[in-house]
């Protein structure tokens, strides 16, 4: 149990909030890493406001099936990619890759341009509304990863832009980079941020780009004052709200399990922040995401 999680055991899903009267997106979630049927956990979201989600893979095969379940779902959207994580693993068979079951490791230059190959297809489906989440992670990825990290993210560029699908970004410590890349390349029309956590001053560099800002249960954490102050500053027309489901679950149950149904708690706390009442941010948040996503 964490010291944000005094209400139950940490395996047990939190209870249902209170429902928002101005129905939202999740940005950005994983169900097929959530509890439960695509259905239970759409039906869930929806009984609190939550009805539509961007569903995002992070390899070729997560892409698929996130393009599979958009099609059959019409309030789910999909984003397709290899996470940054994953590119370093197909090249090298770096073992803290993002998959590792049934894949191929240590395949080459070769083996990431098929891949590139595939997502691309992918992408270019109607029901698939973004490539993402591509970007750059030097957490878990070392020196030896950033080379193959950097040129999968490059590709990924080039394909939103080829597609006209929006770029769903993952930066994790390595803001920088992520920032001169997209520079180096032109971002797309819609770029997102997902997860965001930078600054306020690289709240203030997205915004003069136009580039989306994406925040989760982060952004309810105690030590996540940094993170607030970003959001105070970004425009409210460039912020999204998602859950990265089933991980980041907003205070008061962080790490319980997260769904996008515990979207409200972070909207609630988004609210606060820009000391608006939470229809005023729910409208905002909807509007923002369906011309995020181009829905």
């Amino acid at each position: 149990m964490t010291r944000d999680d005094k209400t139950g055991a940490k395996d047990t899903p939190p209870p249902l909030p209170e429902p928002l009267r101005v129905a939202v997106a999740d940005s950005h979630t994983h169900l097929d890493m959530q509890a439960g049927t695509v259905e239970e956990g759409l039906a869930k979201a929806a009984s609190v406001g939550v009805t539509t989600v961007v569903q995002v893979g992070c390899d070729v095969k997560g892409s698929r099936w996130a393009a599979e379940t958009a099609a059959v779902h019409p309030n789910v959207h999909a984003a397709v990619a290899l996470h940054p994580n994953e590119a370093p693993r197909i090249v090298h068979g770096d073992p803290d890759g993002w998959s590792r079951q049934g894949a191929r490791t240590g395949g080459g230059e070769a083996a990431l341009d098929e891949a590139l190959a595939e997502i691309e297809a992918l992408a270019a489906l109607d029901h698939v509304k973004a490539v993402g989440e591509t970007g750059l992670d030097y957490f878990r990825t070392g020196p030896e990863g950033m080379a193959a990290q950097e040129r999968s993210f490059r590709a990924h560029i080039e394909i939103a832009k080829r597609q006209g699908k929006a770029l769903v970004i993952h930066d994790r410590d390595a803001h920088a980079d992520v920032l001169r890349v997209l520079r180096e390349e032109g971002a797309p029309e819609r770029t997102v941020f997902h997860c965001y956590s930078g600054d306020a001053a690289m709240a203030r560099e997205c915004a003069a780009a136009g580039y989306y800002m994406s925040f989760a249960g982060t952004v309810t954490f105690k030590n996540a004052a940094p993170l607030r102050e970003a959001l105070a500053v970004a425009p409210l027309e460039l912020v999204l709200v998602e859950t990265d489901a089933p991980y980041l679950t907003p205070a008061p149950y962080r790490g319980r399990p997260n769904a996008p149904y515990l979207i409200p708690l972070t909207v609630r706390a988004m609210a606060a922040v820009r000391g608006i009442d939470e229809d005023a941010m729910a409208t905002a948040l909807a509007a923002n995401t369906a011309r995020a996503f181009d829905y």
